[in-house]
């Protein structure tokens, strides 16, 4: 069962066509953005569970202001050369992860976290 849908920005065109590729396998729905405001557009009208954002074409502070306007919302922080001070950075910014754009797995791994804490919650 694909039980998310994800809207997905990169600031790499060719990178986000390739991820979405892959992600369709794994979630219900997937959508590109093209910019931050489009991604906060997509989010309800796709019903996102997950947004997986490039740090790169969003700010620490993007994030965390995103986390607040849509609670609900996993956030998945995508870098080229993240290191352990960024990730960190991330997940005070609110993001579950901070992973490469191109390790799939890893972005899966930590989409799917969003339904198991609002399962946990719901119980």
């Amino acid at each position: 069962m694909k039980p998310l849908n994800v809207v997905v920005l990169q600031s790499d065109l060719h990178l986000a066509e390739s991820l979405c590729a892959s992600l369709q396998e794994h979630f219900k729905g997937v959508a590109t953005a093209r910019n931050l405001e489009e991604a906060r557009h997509m989010v309800p009208k796709n019903r996102a569970g997950v947004a997986i954002v490039d740090l790169e074409a969003a700010t620490l502070l993007e994030i965390d202001e995103l986390r607040r306007e849509f609670p609900e919302l996993g956030i998945v922080c995508t870098h080229r050369l993240a290191d352990e001070e960024l990730w960190a950075a991330a997940l005070n910014a609110g993001a579950l992860d901070c992973c490469h754009p191109a390790d799939v797995r890893s972005l899966v791994h930590a989409a799917n976290r969003t339904i198991i804490m609002a399962r946990t919650t719901a119980a």
